[in-house]
């Protein structure tokens, strides 16, 4: 499943550093793991049990910088069922 544009959007802002962000989407539960600049890298969809953790999907970030650090390309990659 790709990653609608909306949702994307919603990635693209900046998070606080270093931290996990529960939210709500179009009646899935999120939750997201951000890096050191707030950045989300880490994303779980899917439905959450009594224990607090996502049942779905995870998707992973990846970034890719020129040799200045410079934001080339970014995309969310499936890894798999998140359980």
């Amino acid at each position: 499943m790709a990653l609608s544009e909306h949702l994307q959007q919603k990635l693209n802002k900046k998070y606080a550093p270093s931290a996990m962000v529960d939210i709500t989407y179009k009646g899935n539960d999120i939750s997201f793991k951000t890096d050191a600049e707030g950045n989300p890298i880490l994303l779980f969809i899917g439905r959450r049990d009594q224990n607090g953790t996502v049942k779905g999907e995870r998707y992973a970030r990846r970034f890719k910088r020129d040799e200045q650090g410079l934001l080339i390309k970014d995309h969310w990659e499936l890894k798999g069922k998140a359980t």
